[in-house]
């Protein structure tokens, strides 16, 4: 049988990493069914109930994609969604049973890689799944604790702000990385590679990989005020993310700091 799994350098040498996958799911059959379906197509599965039992494996663990179930008794998917990230580099799918625009909009707006509508098709999913491992980067390594000084990498600052665009962290005064959920970030590296360049919402949805749909205007704009909120002193008064009404918007960097 095929065994999934990611390449990543270990001590000067190239190992073989095993993909694993955490399943937090309150619904017994179909958490049960989604960990056996995964784990025959070759990847580590761990499987729990609720958001208190992910946060106590994490503390021992690391995972490359979590599939959150949204509402679940105690703390829900969302919430928990939003701490994976400040912990690892993982991927996320959301599931939920509702299935409403707002949902949907909220969800990726705290960092989903992808979301599906209960219930779904196994076959279904296992396709998501791999799409999202294309995307992500593993947590073969801890975190790095500020961009890499790497003359080869992609270094941006701007202001009191250094983006490791190849790192995918920002780090601020004194070098404390910010908290930004993945979908901040991806709208950031849009405007520090397109700097003082104005960018209608169109342009920006499709360089971040959003769907062409009525409400991706408005996720853009929710997007860019939680941005706002991270790396400007004055948000409604935004020194660097500008908005040209009527327009878009202009990422304003110093042609010596491009």
């Amino acid at each position: 049988m095929f065994i999934p799994n990611l390449v990543s350098a270990d001590s000067g040498g190239v190992v073989s990493l095993p993909i694993r996958i955490a399943i937090v799911e309150d619904e017994p059959d179909l958490r049960e069914a989604v960990a056996e379906y995964l784990g025959v197509n070759g990847y580590e599965v761990t499987a729990v109930n609720d958001a208190a039992a992910m946060r106590a494996l994490v503390e021992t663990e690391t995972f490359h994609l979590a599939i959150l179930d949204i509402a679940m008794p105690g703390e829900d998917g969302l919430s928990l969604g939003r701490w994976l990230r400040s912990q690892m580099p993982i991927g996320i799918i959301y599931a939920t049973a509702a299935g409403t625009s707002i949902d949907r909009i909220v969800g990726l707006e705290l960092g989903a890689d992808d979301y599906m509508v209960k219930p779904y098709e196994l076959r279904e999913l296992l396709a998501r799944v791999r799409s999202v491992l294309r995307r992500i980067p593993g947590p073969s390594a801890p975190r790095a604790a500020g961009p890499s000084d790497d003359p080869g990498r992609r270094v941006v600052t701007f202001g009191p702000f250094r983006a490791d665009l190849d790192g995918r962290i920002v780090t601020g005064p004194g070098g404390a990385i910010l908290d930004l959920a993945k979908s901040e970030f991806d709208v950031l590296e849009v405007f520090l590679t397109r700097s003082n360049r104005l960018l209608n919402r169109a342009a920006i949805s499709e360089a971040i990989g959003f769907s062409d749909e009525p409400e991706s205007s408005r996720a853009v704009d929710i997007r860019i005020m939680r941005l706002r909120k991270k790396i400007e002193q004055d948000p409604a008064n935004p020194k660097f993310l500008r908005t040209v009404r009527g327009e878009g918007y202009i990422f304003s960097l110093p042609d010596d700091r491009r």
